[in-house]
């Protein structure tokens, strides 16, 4: 069946559509009071993630308050991780750890091969009730971590600021880096061939730490390895006809390399200009971005301002899928996104005559 609102992924595919589609990276979540309620019905975040009804409620609660273009499933990148047998755990005010840490190749050597509908079939079920109360309304997006997002997690035991295991790794012991890696992409490929297959239409790889390695590592170490992922999942079957969108925070000064991956759209943080970046891609690709999130601390005016520079630097024509630069922030007032999906769907409109 079509979707009865086909904007997103028409823009995606750079298809003429009738307003610049919008939809916003964390849209499920603290910032709303029904998620919150959600959240302490499940009693912790796991559970919230592992209960395909309170995942597909938290997934569809955005999407009756605001009018947007896409929905997102609820659930987080460390589920990868966690069926490879590392332990994820939440600890409130402090975020995700492992109980167990990648430090050589012996721990690599005993990672699992998840099935995505084994160990990781909470996910696929929730697609499906997802897909099945969605009704064609908007498309469903899927996502999963980068492989290297994903490694300096499991080196790290958790998030860091210095990254100073992950990089010692990659310095000391590349060869062990690179076979985490190359796992982690065969088991980040079988999980978005499982989410399509289960109902999502179009797939995003969230490369969060992408930005904080120089050029050259970024290509070794990070998009030779989404570039693998995109090209199995373009050739398999059931998929090839479903956009993927790259996200690397942080990287919009490589988008000439990631346009290389052959994915359809690339997302750009807020610290790049859009024209520049769309004169650097030409045709090639989509656009997804690139909202500074603490503009949403604005008031609606300035919302509303602002949303029309961003659109004002993509320019006319199809390609445009708005969203933030980065997720929005727990203490964001849901009013003020109203007003932003709003003034996009009404500015952007004169761009596609």
């Amino acid at each position: 069946m079509t979707n009865k609102n086909p904007r997103f992924i028409n823009s995606l595919l750079k298809k003429p559509v009738d307003a610049t589609p919008i939809w916003i990276m964390r849209q499920a979540g603290r910032y709303l009071p029904e998620y919150r309620a959600s959240r302490q019905k499940a009693g912790n975040f796991l559970t919230l993630c592992k209960t395909p009804e309170l995942a597909c409620e938290v997934t569809l609660q955005p999407l009756q308050r605001f009018d947007l273009d896409a929905a997102i499933l609820f659930s987080d990148i460390l589920t990868i991780p966690d069926a490879m047998g590392q332990d994820l755990y939440f600890k409130e005010g402090e975020g995700p750890g492992f109980n167990k840490v990648i430090r050589s190749k012996k721990d690599v050597d005993q990672l699992l091969s998840p099935d995505p509908e084994s160990e990781l079939k909470y996910v696929m079920d929730a697609v499906r009730l997802i897909h099945h109360e969605l009704d064609n309304k908007v498309p469903l997006i899927g996502f999963a971590g980068s492989p290297w997002t994903l490694s300096t997690y499991m080196i790290e035991g958790g998030a860091t600021k210095t990254f100073q295991q992950t990089k010692s790794m990659m310095f000391n012991e590349p060869d062990v880096l690179h076979l985490l890696l190359e796992k982690l992409s065969q088991s980040v490929v079988q999980y978005l061939i499982a989410q399509i297959e289960a109902g999502v239409e179009a797939v995003m790889i969230f490369d969060t730490w992408g930005g904080i390695l120089n050029p050259q590592d970024y290509r070794e170490f990070s998009l030779k390895y989404m570039s693998l992922i995109v090209d199995k999942i373009k050739k398999t079957a059931t998929c090839k006809q479903v956009p993927i969108i790259l996200f690397t925070k942080g990287g919009g000064h490589w988008v000439k390399d990631i346009v290389g991956s052959g994915c359809d759209a690339i997302g750009v943080d807020w610290t790049v200009n859009l024209s520049d970046i769309k004169k650097q891609v030409g045709d090639k690709v989509a656009l997804q971005g690139n909202l500074d999130p603490c503009v949403l601390y604005a008031s609606p005016e300035v919302i509303q301002q602002k949303a029309g520079e961003i659109l004002e630097q993509f320019g006319h024509g199809s390609g445009h899928v708005f969203n933030l630069g980065h997720g929005v922030h727990p203490d964001m007032n849901p009013e003020h996104i109203a007003a932003l999906v709003d003034a996009v769907h009404e500015l952007s409109r004169k761009y596609h005559l």
